[in-house]
């Protein structure tokens, strides 16, 4: 049964990560470059991420700089950016893009906490949803040769301690984006 944990162990990694990239996106007053990651770009006929066509760079904690590293992608890129429902207004300033970052109000603040929550919750239901599959898996063994009922108690167990241990990680990202969020 552990080559079954260490597959379910890189389910639960990867809805980890799932999720931590998602909240990443979530403004928190500071500037950082995955901010930008949900950006995508029309060049040379097909979506792109920004990073694919521009640096990004994050000069100081108000301010985000995009250097297009072709220049007559400039106002796609500028486009994309302002139409990407992130509340940011780009500034084409010569051959770069600027970004100013404006500190979150109270209110806004309290929209993103809510937010994180929602995306959270996804990252648990993704757990459920493993632990679901795996407990199928598991219980479909019984009556075969070599397996006990006490195994299959004892790895449902072991399954349950996963589960716990990655909601508490998941609890442990939810208060310090919380924090982050909520720091002025």
């Amino acid at each position: 049964m552990s080559n079954s944990f260490t597959q379910i162990t890189e389910k639960l990694d990867k809805a980890l990560e799932h999720v931590r990239r998602d909240i990443a996106t979530l403004r928190t007053g500071r500037a950082t470059t995955q901010i930008l990651d949900p950006v995508m770009v029309d060049a040379y006929g097909a979506k792109m991420k920004i990073v694919e066509v521009a640096s990004v760079q994050v000069p100081d904690p108000t301010l985000l700089v995009v250097s297009p590293w072709d220049k007559s992608l400039l106002v796609a890129v500028e486009r994309a950016i302002a139409t990407a429902d992130l509340n940011l207004n780009p500034v084409v300033n010569g051959d770069i893009i600027r970004i100013a970052i404006a500190p979150l109000t109270e209110e806004k603040r309290k929209e993103m906490v809510k937010s994180l929550a929602k995306k959270i919750e996804a990252g648990r239901v993704m757990l459920r949803t493993i632990r679901t599959d795996a407990k199928k898996d598991i219980e479909s063994q019984e009556g075969n040769d070599g397996i006990s009922e006490d195994d299959i108690k004892r790895d449902v167990e072991s399954l349950e301690e996963m589960i716990q241990e990655y909601n508490t990680k998941l609890d442990e990202i939810y208060a310090s984006k919380e924090k982050d969020l909520m720091t002025v």
